[in-house]
């Protein structure tokens, strides 16, 4: 693949294509259609609502940055989120003086970090336009922009139980239960395969823990839209990009030719599946070269009913199905096949893990039957 761009949690640098990294991820100069290297973005609320006029069909509200400053408490850093390579995500609140009409809300204020880079405001415009038309339970609402001098902020509903990432990989809270796994990989396979359904598909091509945000009931959301990529239409098989995307989440083949299709969000959602099962990591240079990778590790293991169980998560001591952990490692098995053609539609996963949302009626202990 030879050089690549890869952008970490807070610098782009240019480094070989075999570096380690702790979670690169790939930022490659890719535009949105229509959107071309040099051409004029948006730059003013007006002009962004003149671009999103085709296809808008929820409305945004255009805040002004004195109003995000009320909202934000002049962005207070103890009202700070989390971050990433964009900037950062602080806690706000729309009080209903905050102008006519207002009703009180909670909401989520993404910041970016102001380097005005073509790339930084193309994946800002992105968000702005996907989930300006997209409406779905299983995606987060945008609430609306700001777009002035400099400033280019999203303002999204608060999602109280914040991102899988944080819950999933804690070293301080209580492991979640199987049940909330299996609602959380069911909320996020709703979302993907709207996505792929809508009437113009969309490729999200970012599909990782840290993108899958929570409610207060656990109910899953897919969150930043700002690498998705309208899908082929016609007779094309697939979208020819930059690599872009998340090392360890990365469909081979993406990585390997620039070809992105569908199929490389379900490779995406594979990995994400194992990392529900086995409390692990994606990638996790902390452990034995072997185990690093987690979809190469894991893969070999899936399809044999005594090691699966050896891979679980240790934290769930032992409180989950069997037959529940072995259908979803068939379906992780299916879902990281090398060939894409050979991995399921979203819309079948969601077929597939619905009867996994009944509550457990077995222990591991009471069903070593299954594994003999």
């Amino acid at each position: 693949m030879g050089n690549c761009w890869f952008r970490g949690n807070s610098s782009i640098h240019r480094v070989s294509s075999n570096a380690k990294s702790e979670s690169p991820k790939v930022r490659s100069p890719s535009a949105k259609e229509g959107l071309k290297e040099g051409s004029r973005l948006p730059s003013n609320p007006k002009e962004v609502e003149d671009l999103r006029r085709d296809s808008a069909t929820n409305p945004l509200i255009a805040f002004t940055f004195e109003e995000l400053k009320t909202i934000t408490g002049n962005f207070r850093q103890d009202y700070v989120l989390g971050g990433g390579g964009f900037g950062s995500v602080y806690k706000g609140y729309i009080t209903e003086d905050l102008r006519e009409g207002f009703q009180p809300l909670q909401v989520a204020v993404k910041v970016h970090d102001g380097d005005n880079s073509f790339q930084g405001h193309r994946e800002w415009l992105a968000e702005v336009i996907f989930l300006g038309q997209l409406s779905h339970p299983n995606l987060v609402k945008l609430v609306g922009y700001c777009c002035e001098d400099e400033h280019r902020v999203l303002i999204y509903e608060f999602m109280p139980r914040g991102s899988v990432e944080s819950k999933l990989f804690s070293r301080v809270l209580l492991p979640l239960p199987w049940s909330t796994r299996m609602k959380i990989a069911f909320g996020a396979a709703k979302g993907l395969a709207f996505l792929h359904e809508a009437e113009k598909p969309v490729i999200y091509r970012d599909f990782k823990t840290s993108n899958i945000l929570l409610d207060e009931d656990y109910n899953a959301k897919l969150s930043d839209f700002g690498l998705a990529k309208d899908g082929p239409v016609g007779d094309k098989s697939h979208v020819s990009t930059r690599i872009m995307g998340t090392y360890g989440y990365a469909a081979p083949e993406y990585i390997m030719t620039g070809h992105l299709t569908a199929m490389s969000d379900v490779y995406s959602y594979g990995v994400v599946l194992l990392e529900l099962l086995t409390g692990r990591k994606s990638l996790d240079k902390s452990r034995p070269v072997r185990e690093q990778t987690l979809a190469d590790w894991a893969f070999p293991l899936l399809t044999q009913k005594k090691k699966v169980l050896s891979i679980v998560d240790a934290r769930l001591e032992g409180d989950y199905p069997v037959k529940a952990v072995h259908k979803t490692a068939m379906l992780a098995y299916h879902c990281l096949s090398r060939n894409p053609k050979a991995r399921p539609l979203m819309r079948d996963i969601v077929d597939s893990l619905e009867p996994l949302q009944q509550p457990a009626e077995t222990s591991v202990e009471a069903s070593t039957a299954d594994v003999n």
